[in-house]
């Protein structure tokens, strides 16, 4: 009997196990059917916004985006509702128009998807909006987002900055300035075109170029005036290096390599010191620093008897010693001789006339005053013994660091500028006496190494050699062109 009962049941259980999977593909066919019935593409929500979450919920799903994450990030912050389609169209025609001038920034139409936002699309948009898909008006309020967010990354960091890369700004993490946020607090304030456009670099300079490239791609061609490409593309490349400069502020420094030049910037004033820097085998890199302190006498006196014993004679053997372990040598009235093999074999015959100082940095000789600020290339500003360097139009004989004329005037202006005036007698005294000194400032002055090949002066283009050749490679790559047209 028990063995009846246990041959049915596993004859039931065989039955249920063997309809399982006719009732699962049942139930999964009615499944699909009853979706398909909820959301043919009549019933699904295709609103404007649906569509927009749809493409920036999938990596942009085909639209090809600048800053992606930017722009996902500026409408998350908005629930992710349209922005320029449905609102005042005041400020979409402001934008639309700001796009249309990007040459006089000395940007290019290209990079803000032209074939995308079309202004006959948006009149259409706005006079018979039923006449454009839900899905189109999606992507170009889309598009033009980040059109926009585009132009203001590039007004404020530039298109090809070293130090902020297109993913870095992107991924808007550890950076400065969030173009998303800005054009979001543009979009709700009163003045829609003077916010986004005061995103840009804030110095004199900047301003003065660029509204020489105002001129230049505005007036000038309405008037038929003709300007050359060349000139043209000089200015946008010394304006793009400027934003990357990030120059602001009352107080700071400027060495700006072709010009042979350091500016000291105070609110009521500017001074100039002409500077010598880096060969073209040894160039002196563009840099953002601080200057923090400076030190007096920074080099060192080598003993008599090891400069008689050791050093004169590695000298007159190797020509290029001194220069390569950074010795210098002086006559007792502390001027500096230059080594020629004749003056060497003079200075063997006597030598208690001579001595010879070592210097820590990257030139042979850094003076009686080094300027510190931290950076990874070890270079200095310094004072130099080779006054006569200054007198020269073209000052490229460094090893990297910049030489600087009245050194001592610069370092009184610099405690002057942070209100440590009381360190000057101290500094003097140190000078006087050669000792070693660090003298720190109460306040770190900012310091800009920069490369521009032209600035304005009084209204007129000044132009620079462009020592280290680097003008033809950032127009190639800036204007994506395999020849340039820059000025020499």
């Amino acid at each position: 009997m028990k063995r009846l009962i246990g041959s049915k049941k596993r004859a039931i259980n065989y039955k249920i196990n063997g309809l399982l999977p006719v009732i699962a593909g049942v139930l999964l066919l009615v499944s699909s059917l009853s979706y398909a019935k909820g959301h043919n593409v009549s019933d699904r929500d295709t609103s404007v916004s649906a569509y927009m979450q749809q493409y920036l919920g999938s990596g942009g799903n085909g639209l090809m985006l600048a800053y992606p994450n930017s722009v996902e990030r500026f409408y998350e912050a908005d629930n992710l509702r349209p922005v320029w389609i449905d609102r005042d169209h005041t400020q979409t025609w402001d934008a639309m128009m700001l796009l249309d001038c990007v040459t006089q920034y000395g940007l290019f139409h290209a990079d803000y998807h032209p074939d995308e936002l079309l202004y006959q699309q948006l009149q259409t948009m706005i006079q018979d909006p039923s006449k454009i898909s839900n899905q189109k008006k999606a992507r170009f309020d889309i598009y033009l987002t980040d059109a926009m967010i585009t132009l203001m990354n590039n007004l404020h960091y530039g298109k090809l900055n070293p130090f902020y890369s297109a993913d870095k700004i992107d991924s808007g993490l550890m950076i400065p300035f969030h173009a998303e946020t800005e054009l979001a607090a543009a979009l709700q304030g009163k003045d829609f075109r003077v916010t986004i456009l005061s995103v840009q670099p804030q110095s004199k300079q900047y301003a003065a170029m660029q509204d020489y490239m105002h001129l230049l791609k505005g007036q000038y061609q309405g008037d038929c005036y003709q300007v050359p490409e060349s000139v043209v593309r000089k200015v946008a490349i010394n304006m793009e290096r400027l934003r990357w400069a990030e120059i602001g502020g009352s107080v700071y420094i400027q060495v700006n390599i072709p010009s042979f030049n350091l500016k000291f910037y105070q609110p009521d004033t500017t001074y100039e010191f002409k500077v010598v820097v880096g060969k073209t085998s040894a160039p002196t890199p563009v840099l953002k620093s601080q200057i923090t302190y400076f030190t007096t006498t920074p080099e060192w006196k080598i003993p008599q008897k090891i400069f008689t014993n050791e050093i004169l004679p590695k000298a007159l053997r190797d020509a290029r010693y001194l220069d390569n372990s950074h010795f210098s040598i002086y006559n007792r009235k502390g001027e500096y001789i230059n080594p020629t093999k004749a003056k060497l074999l003079e200075i063997k015959r006597h030598p208690q006339l001579y001595y010879a100082r070592q210097s820590a940095g990257c030139d042979n000789a850094l003076g009686n005053i080094v300027f510190r600020f931290a950076n990874i290339y070890d270079i200095y500003l310094h004072d130099t013994p080779e006054q006569q360097l200054f007198k020269r139009d073209e000052r490229a004989f460094s090893h990297s660091c910049i030489r600087v004329e009245r050194a001592r005037d610069l370092a009184a202006l610099l405690l002057r500028s942070v209100k440590d005036d009381n360190k000057i007698p101290v500094m003097d005294r140190a000078l006087k006496l050669h000792l070693t000194r660090n003298i720190s400032l109460k306040t770190p002055v900012p310091i800009k190494i920069t490369y521009l090949t032209c600035e304005m002066k009084q209204g007129t283009l000044i132009t620079y050699k462009d020592i280290y050749n680097l003008d033809n490679s950032l127009e190639m790559a800036l204007y994506n062109a395999s020849d340039t047209l820059t000025m020499q």
